[in-house]
C-alpha cells in the first residue's frame, strides 16, 4: 500500500524520573531520551545495537557511514550524529515521529552529516544510492503495538546485506523471548551466512541484539577487549558488558 495511503499512528511523550519516553498511540515506550544526557543512550537494548564499534578500530568510526531503519526516539541517530560524529542517516515512515523528535527529542535539523528520509524502509533499502555504501545499519522496525518486526523476511535481510561496505555490520533488534525469534535469526543467516551472524543474551525485557557481518569477522578477543576499554572511555557505553553476553551463533543442525 503506497505510505501516502497508510494510517500512521500519532506520536506523544510522556515524562518519568527524567526520562522522556516517545509513544505511538500505545503505552509501549517506543524510545527514550534523558532529559540532563540527551545525546547519551539510556536503553541497555538500544545502547547493544552500538556493538559493532567493537569491530572497528576506535580511530576509524568517524570515517564511516551510518544508516538507521526506524527512527523511533532517534537515539541511536543522535549518537552516531552527535557522539561519534559520524556521516548519519535515517528512513522513518512516520512522518508524525519526526516532527516529534525534532520538537521535543532535541533531534538536529538535516545538514551535510544528517539526514532524515521520509520513506517506507523496504523500498527506501532497494534504492541504489546505498548499495555498498553503508558502514553501520541499525534495524529496529515496529509498529505502534510493538509485537514483531514490521520487516522481516529473507528478501529484506539480504537487501540489507547488500547495503553494507565489506567490512560493514548489520544490528537488529529482535524479541529474543518470542517465538518468531528463532524464526527470524533463520531468515538472517539465511541472508548472511551462519558464519556472519553474531547475538547478544536477551535483555531482562526480552529484547535479543542480533549482529550480521557482510565479511565474516576475523578478529581475537585480545582486540575485542582493547576495543571495549576504548569504546567505554571515549564513549561512555557499556562495551566490556558486552563481550560477555555477545557471541557468534551456531550454525543449525542439519
Amino acid at each position: 500500500m503506497p505510505t501516502a495511503l497508510l494510517r500512521l499512528p500519532n506520536a506523544s511523550f510522556s515524562e518519568y524520573a527524567g526520562v522522556r519516553c516517545l509513544h505511538l498511540e500505545s503505552p509501549w515506550v517506543q524510545g527514550t531520551m534523558t532529559m540532563k544526557a540527551p545525546f547519551r543512550i539510556e536503553l541497555e537494548y538500544v545502547q547493544r545495537m552500538m556493538a559493532w564499534l567493537l569491530f572497528v578500530p576506535p580511530l576509524a568510526v568517524q570515517e564511516r557511514k551510518a544508516l538507521q531503519l526506524g527512527l523511533g526516539a532517534g537515539a541511536i541517530t543522535k549518537c552516531c550524529y552527535k557522539i561519534l560524529r559520524m556521516d548519519t542517516a535515517v528512513v522513518e515512515i512516520n512522518s508524525k515521529v519526526v516532527t516529534m523528535c525534532r520538537q521535543w527529542f532535541q533531534l538536529p535539523p538535516d545538514n551535510h552529516r544528517l539526514e532524515v528520509v521520509l520513506a517506507d524502509a523496504a523500498q527506501e533499502i532497494t534504492s541504489s544510492r546505498w548499495l555498498g555504501a553503508v558502514d553501520a545499519l541499525a534495524v529496529d522496525l515496529y509498529d505502534h503495538e510493538a509485537a514483531a518486526p514490521v520487516m522481516d523476511s529473507a528478501s529484506f535481510y539480504a537487501d540489507c546485506r547488500a547495503v553494507l561496505t565489506d567490512e560493514g555490520i548489520m544490528t537488529v533488534n529482535l524479541f529474543g523471548r518470542d517465538n518468531s525469534y528463532k524464526a527470524s535469526l533463520e531468515k538472517i543467516k539465511q541472508a548472511f551466512g551462519s558464519d556472519c551472524v553474531w547475538a547478544f543474551k536477551p535483555t531482562r525485557e526480552g529484547n535479543t541484539v542480533v549482529m550480521a557481518f557482510r565479511t565474516a569477522p576475523a578478529v581475537t578477543r585480545e582486540v575485542l577487549a582493547q576495543r571495549a576499554d576504548a569504546i567505554e572511555s571515549r564513549w561512555e557505553l557499556p562495551a566490556k558488558k558486552w563481550l560477555k553476553l555477545l557471541s557468534p551463533v551456531m550454525p543449525s543442525a542439519s
